[in-house]
């Protein structure tokens, strides 16, 4: 077994496999950035290294220093955890190369399976089935717009060294398809260094159906069952679970089959898994069940195959990294009940789910069959990295009790200022159609405003608030003779609300209570405290919701625009962000420019509003 070992990775994956390094008596060496430097996963581990400044491309994708810290400490192996180098077959082979063990597939396979084109064709000679799509190395927009015209609307644009959902649209007209294809290949020349892509037929009623695979240096590879992916926010996964709704034995056996052939195409070696895009219009069909692409790496949501099926995926990974044969048979897996992941992330759902940055100065997440986060009350969310701080995860022997569980975990679950999508994912918990199972990649999309979280919270929970700020003292809420009964103003997240309180004692009002109803937290104010409320939202101004850096600006400082024309485009947290023109106008003012950076709040625009004829 290896003795020491350096995860070249931050937050909640890095301290998940520090957990089962220390189960197995392997020292660890953490990495970290200068936004990291009092992270949790640098108190978990042993020894921690400085390997730069807070952006990725400054630090944590700078292979030479993670290397150099491996020798440095002495580090036997290396695990990338997932996203940043974690599928980089050059930094692998660099590993190597420096006489340390790589935790992950050999650089080959990931080369052959990195790139979605050629492992799609790689797949198509190993027999998998695939999607109808367009592999080509002309990659003129004039010879794409071509293809996706012969392949027939709507169709998806991929970039063929994505993931995590980045570098993707689905674009459902040909008119639509030159600005489509422009985004796609920004991000992805941004996220990867790559902006090449491939186009695939849209799939009716989609079902993200994914397999665990597991290969040894000894020749041997085998399945851990499947994962339902399907309730994602644009191509990002946010609910999964094991196993599959509606997977008969028949279905499970030939999918299950087809990602073990896929693998040893490729001579697979540790953890990684084969996507494939279901059409559930009639039902999980074998002949309907396409392969999609390779994640080689250890995916965010492996635990829901851990609690299925008892095994610690990490521990295989250490075991297969050490020359070990793997720890189970193929006949010795088995499925044991249901278990479901929600991933919890610092962002705002009533704001277009923009992340939302800063200090947690209240984290309690309510009593859950596991949690893993990398986060802890009094932590710093940054703008750097993605705003994931937990991923909750429940098991119960029923589908249904799984899911009740989770969403019993979202409901008492308080922090704070932050925003959270704990809300949302509550919601979509109790969603009919997810209740019952009736699930495709397109739900949350369809289902839109009827997934975000209440505004305000229920009178009931809104009044006994009030009234503990009101009458803090041991008669609060007395009511036998009580005196008539008065309103009280107060400030909810700086909102003005008129509440119905009962009779109080004189006593000092209470500076401020946090309110926590079905996942959402809101804070509550003394009008006093508070001062009136903000201005009007509506004055033009066009602010930025966060930091972050100008990546295109549409208009010019005299141009008329009209109600939710694209004024910028911001890029954070790796995703982009367009800002638009909140009514009919001028552009009366623009401060920034294209590559510009720009802080929270920063006036960028305005619009000044169009003179009535």
């Amino acid at each position: 077994m290896i003795k020491s070992l350096l995860i070249a990775n931050r937050g909640e994956i890095a301290c998940r496999v520090i957990r089962t390094a220390r189960k197995l008596g392997v020292r660890t060496i953490a990495v970290y950035s200068d936004a990291d430097a009092k992270a949790l996963h640098v108190r978990m581990a042993d020894e921690a290294v400085h390997i730069g400044a807070a952006p990725v491309r400054e630090s944590y994708l700078l292979g030479d220093r993670i290397i150099a810290a491996a020798k440095a400490t002495e580090a036997e192996a290396i695990h990338p955890g997932y996203g940043f180098l974690s599928e980089n077959a050059e930094f692998a082979q660099s590993v190597l190369d420096a006489g340390l063990i790589w935790v992950g597939p050999n650089p080959a396979s990931i080369t052959a399976m990195g790139l979605k084109d050629e492992a799609k064709r790689r797949m198509q000679d190993a027999g998998v089935p695939t999607t109808p799509g367009y592999l080509g190395e002309d990659q003129s927009p004039e010879r794409l717009k071509a293809e996706a015209d012969a392949i027939g609307y709507p169709v998806l644009i991929k970039a063929v060294a994505g993931g995590g959902g980045k570098g993707m649209r689905k674009v459902d007209a040909a008119a639509d398809f030159a600005d489509a294809l422009a985004s796609c290949q920004r991000e992805a020349a941004s996220s990867f260094g790559n902006e090449s892509v491939l186009l695939e037929k849209w799939v009716t009623n989609p079902r993200h159906i994914e397999v665990q695979v597991f290969g040894d240096t000894h020749g041997n590879v085998v399945h851990l069952f499947e994962r339902d992916c399907s309730l994602q926010r644009r191509h990002q996964k946010v609910i999964e679970e094991a196993p599959a709704p509606g997977m008969d034995a028949a279905t499970r056996e030939a999918v299950c089959a087809a990602a073990v052939a896929a693998a040893k195409a490729v001579d697979y070696v540790g953890a990684g898994t084969i996507e494939f895009i279901a059409d559930g219009s009639e039902g999980l069909r074998a002949d309907r069940i396409w392969f999609m692409e390779m994640n080689t790496r250890l995916q965010v949501e492996h635990p829901v195959t851990e609690e299925i099926t008892g095994q610690d995926l990490v521990e295989w990974q250490l075991r297969v990294a050490s020359g070990e044969a793997l720890p189970k048979r193929q006949d010795e897996l088995a499925i044991n009940g249901w278990a479901m992941e929600a991933r919890l992330y610092a962002e705002d759902p009533a704001k277009g789910f923009l992340p939302s940055i800063g200090r947690l100065d209240t984290f309690a997440i309510g009593p859950a069959y596991r949690i893993d986060t990398g986060v802890e009350q009094g932590a710093e969310i940054s703008a750097f990295y993605d705003p994931m701080i937990a991923k909750l995860i429940a098991w119960a022997p029923d589908r249904d009790a799984a899911r009740l569980s989770l969403a019993a975990t979202l409901d008492q679950t308080v922090i704070w200022p932050l925003k959270t999508n704990a809300g949302f994912l509550r919601k979509a918990l109790l969603h009919p159609a997810f209740a019952n199972a009736k699930l495709d990649t397109g739900l949350i999309g369809s289902e839109g405003d009827a997934l975000l979280p209440d505004v305000i919270p229920s009178d009931t929970v809104l009044t006994e608030a009030a009234e503990t700020i009101a009458a803090p003292g041991p008669l609060a809420g007395f009511r036998l003779n009580a005196q008539p009964r008065r309103d009280g103003r107060f400030l909810l997240d700086g909102m003005p609300v008129s509440v119905v309180l009962g009779p109080t004692e004189d006593n000092e009002p209470a500076p401020s209570a946090l309110i926590a109803e079905g996942g959402q937290v809101w804070q509550l104010l003394p009008w006093r405290a508070g001062g009136a409320a903000g201005g009007d939202a509506s004055d033009g101004a066009i602010l930025s919701p966060m930091p972050g850096r100008v990546i295109a600006v549409a208009v010019s400082t005299g141009e008329m625009v009209i109600k939710g024309q694209k004024l910028l485009t911001l890029e954070a947290m790796k995703m982009e962000h367009s800002l638009v023109a909140p009514f009919d106008g001028t552009v009366v003012e623009l401060n920034v420019s294209e590559g510009g950076q720009v802080s929270e709040g920063a006036r960028l625009a305005m619009v000044g509003k169009a003179e009535a004829a």
